[in-house]
């Protein structure tokens, strides 16, 4: 029994830690630790959002620089950043609302895809880069808003591009090397993704 009740302690404990640093931080925080990978300049000219319990998303910081970023999905494990081109907004947003209705990723992706190609839904012809850092909620520094170690991933959106397009493989030929994923659709994109 003693070691029934030691167990729940550490679990319950371990679990207030982890709410700890996704939920409860304060706005200054979190706008530091959304942005924490960017340029001292990329910094102060991004809008910064967060989202609320209900899936939806609020406004941290307001700008109209060209970078938007999002701050971590209390609802995934770990923690991720998100940072993208101001031009992809409608395009994200769509995804969010859809995925706040309980729609599967699959059905996201055909939905988009639809109201895109009916001219409904606005996503950029031309080339959108996106920044998405992924790491451990142990690894925030919750009093100092610094992060010690994660993985950052560039997503370069180019819309319709093929592999004979761009001459891209289609998978990493070697750890770090650039890849085209999704090729010949809206959502063709270059993954470089850092040792």
């Amino acid at each position: 029994m003693r070691y029934f009740v030691l167990s729940c302690t550490v679990l319950i404990v371990s679990f207030t830690f982890g709410q700890k640093n996704s939920v409860d931080l304060d706005p200054q925080t979190k706008i530091e630790l959304a942005t924490h990978f960017l340029t001292a300049q990329e910094k102060e000219g991004a809008k910064v959002m967060a989202y609320l319990e209900d899936g939806s998303t609020v406004v941290l910081k307001a700008s109209e620089g060209h970078l938007t970023c999002v701050y971590d999905d209390p609802q995934k494990e770990g923690i991720q950043f998100v940072c993208y081109h101001s031009q992809l907004e409608d395009f994200m947003t769509r995804g969010r609302v859809l995925k706040a209705q309980g729609v599967s990723t699959i059905e996201i992706r055909k939905k988009r895809k639809e109201e895109i190609e009916a001219g409904k839904l606005f996503f950029p012809k031309g080339q959108s880069m996106m920044y998405v850092f992924d790491g451990k909620e142990e690894n925030i520094d919750a009093e100092t808003g610094v992060v010690k170690e994660g993985k950052l991933r560039y997503v370069i959106y180019t819309p319709y591009a093929t592999q004979e397009s761009t001459g891209l493989p289609l998978s990493p030929s070697a750890p770090g090397m650039p890849w085209l994923m999704d090729p010949g659709t809206h959502r063709a994109h270059i993954m470089v993704s850092p040792m």
